[in-house]
């Protein structure tokens, strides 16, 4: 018994040194609006490029394809004037070396 004892305080210290997680994963940091909308611009190229994958393997009629892009492409333009439209983030300043 008392040479299992140390095995179990072992093992039990092991496990949670390698899985205790550095931050609560119930809390998430806000998002603002800008990364709202910095990730719907990312879906919408992902959208443009497999709608333009499916075009050329000849799953859209070309006038779905124009009707689909066409949308995507005005949405897309919303979106980043939008994001250009928001403050930009502050930049760091650079200090001169006298």
């Amino acid at each position: 018994m008392s040479s299992i004892l140390p095995g179990i305080i072992l093992t039990l210290g092991l496990f949670a040194f390698i899985f205790w997680p550095d931050k609560n994963p119930f809390v998430q940091r806000d998002k603002t609006r800008a990364d709202y909308l910095r990730e719907r611009k990312d879906v919408i190229y992902d959208n443009l490029r497999d709608l333009n994958f499916e075009y050329l393997a000849g799953k859209h009629p070309e006038a779905d394809y124009a009707e689909q892009r066409a949308g995507l492409e005005d949405e897309a333009a919303q979106v980043i004037a939008e994001l250009e439209g928001l403050a930009p983030p502050p930049t760091p300043s650079r200090k001169l070396r006298v």
